[in-house]
């Protein structure tokens, strides 16, 4: 049995306070896990690209208000 499905296993085994901790836990981890990509990103300049392209648009007035 691989790690993922002894973990699958595992949860499954949780009661409904732990899987909601663990379910509180996840979406702070798989955020901050994402918040990284993104600076990581970032840093690169991988997204700067985007940006400007954002920014002709908004310029060239091609974006609404939210």
């Amino acid at each position: 049995m691989g790690k993922v499905e002894l973990i699958e296993q595992q949860i499954k085994e949780l009661s409904p306070e732990e899987l909601s901790q663990l379910r509180a836990w996840f979406l702070e981890f798989n955020w901050a896990q994402w918040d990284h990509q993104f600076e990581r990103d970032v840093a690169a300049g991988t997204l700067d690209a985007l940006a400007e392209k954002a920014l002709r648009d908004h310029a060239a007035g091609k974006t609404t208000p939210l």
